[in-house]
């Protein structure tokens, strides 16, 4: 029984937070393993992985941008819009204005900021709620698409599809699999038994319990199954393919804006102004600044997208960018994010996007209908939040209660230590 207690108190890493993280992943798993045993075997295909991951990074890589959005407290629903705006002019500089493809990048780049400083002035200075602002955006630049590309498609060259459809290109000797995708899974690998021995040498210099080493190593063959099964089905694929090259833009996002929300001061003003506005300025965080950086921020990351699906579907079109805000936002709130904002987690949105794709490659590979797709995970959103506020409301655990928790102690209690429960209302802030 002691063995059982110090499993279920260690290998989440002791905090509800990671506890969350750990058990979507655990959703995740389960439905990959359903759909698995579903379609007889094709899910977990290679080519099926590597398609599901470049069907959807560009969705992923927008909830990066709308978890830190909505855990400031705001929303955005011009992303859509924005993404197709900047694909239609990026396209447009390159077979009208003849720009090389890395400079017509930039261009997209700062097209997104250009757009997300325009709507982040009118939220951060003006006051304009974001919602009224991106409602305005989504309606100005979808036109702007429209009026620009004429409805037509606009085809891209060949080097800038790299971006949306290219791979790890093949290296080294004949091994059967894609070399360079192996090497990347063994960093990954390395990479995470690292970070597990650091975290118990940080511990037990500070004289804090670590836990069972047995618990540890337990954690560590799950993470690392998990990552060389991945790393080996999508090194196995047919000859020409590997891991996308939207997925390595995706990983290089999600570490960079994991470590920036987790470990930066700018990082805790975005959780501290959502959590409470007031106290974070009292305690001297720019509100300003921040709505201005977080509706920027998102824009960029939507020009970011719109490039990649640009690139991938070879041309650009009056139809990009559809629905892409409610997918973005959906994967955010399935990943655990308030809706009161200060809550929330890259890894926790990018996991939820994920549940979200494999629904959808799920329900596609069995032949269900768009219209059911569409039923189905509108269903999926409604209820995985409905359940937990039942639950709170009945006196039973809820997820979003627990997380919440933290903002409803006295500024004396101690503060909590993940990132998702940590209390910015109430924690000092260095300016």
């Amino acid at each position: 029984m002691s063995r059982f207690k110090d499993l279920q108190k260690n290998l989440f890493g002791g905090t509800t937070s990671n506890a969350r993280q750990f058990g979507m992943i655990f959703t995740l798993v389960a439905i990959v393993l359903l759909f698995q045993f579903l379609t007889d075997g094709l899910t977990l295909r290679s080519d099926n992985l590597i398609a599901l991951f470049q069907q959807n990074s560009y969705i992923l890589i927008l909830a990066i941008g709308m978890l830190m959005v909505i855990v400031a407290g705001h929303i955005d629903l011009s992303v859509g819009s924005v993404a197709a705006f900047a694909g239609i002019l990026v396209a447009k500089s390159m077979a009208e204005w003849d720009l090389p493809w890395p400079v017509a990048i930039l261009f997209g780049l700062l097209i997104g900021a250009a757009i997300g400083a325009w709507q982040g002035f009118w939220v951060a200075y003006i006051g304009v709620p974001a919602f009224i602002v991106t409602l305005a955006g989504m309606l100005l630049f979808r036109g702007g698409n429209q009026f620009i590309g004429n409805a037509n498609t606009i085809p891209v060259p060949e080097g800038f599809r790299v971006i949306g459809s290219g791979f790890l290109p093949e290296v080294g000797p004949n091994t059967g699999y894609n070399n360079l995708t192996l090497l990347l899974g063994l960093a990954a690998c390395v990479a995470v038994i690292w970070r597990e021995l650091q975290s118990r040498r940080t511990r037990h210099e500070m004289d804090a319990d670590a836990g069972p080493l047995w618990v540890s190593i337990l954690r560590l063959a799950v993470m690392v199954g998990v990552i060389a099964f991945a790393a080996l089905r999508f090194a196995s694929g047919r000859v020409g393919t590997s891991f996308p090259v939207s997925g390595i833009i995706l990983v290089a996002l999600v570490l960079l804006y994991s470590f920036y929300t987790r470990n930066t001061a700018g990082g805790r003003h975005i959780y501290a102004v959502g959590g409470n506005s007031r106290a974070a300025e009292l305690s001297g965080v720019k509100l300003r600044r921040v709505n201005f950086f977080v509706m920027m921020n998102m824009s960029v990351l939507a020009a970011l997208a719109g490039m990649i699906f640009v690139a991938r579907s070879a041309a650009s079109g009056p139809q990009d960018g559809n629905g892409w805000e409610l997918d973005a936002i959906a994967a955010v709130f399935i990943g655990g994010a308030a809706v009161s904002g200060g809550i929330g987690t890259i890894s926790g949105s990018i996991v939820g996007g994920l549940v979200m794709a494999v629904l959808n490659n799920g329900l596609q590979l069995q032949g269900v209908g768009t219209d059911r797709v569409q039923i189905i995970k509108g269903l999926v959103l409604l209820l995985a939040v409905a359940l937990d506020v039942y639950n709170k409301s009945q006196g039973r655990f809820s997820i979003i209660g627990s997380l919440m928790r933290p903002f409803r102690r006295e500024a004396s209690a101690a503060p909590a230590t993940s990132e998702a429960e940590r209390e910015p209302a109430t924690t000092t802030v260095s300016g």
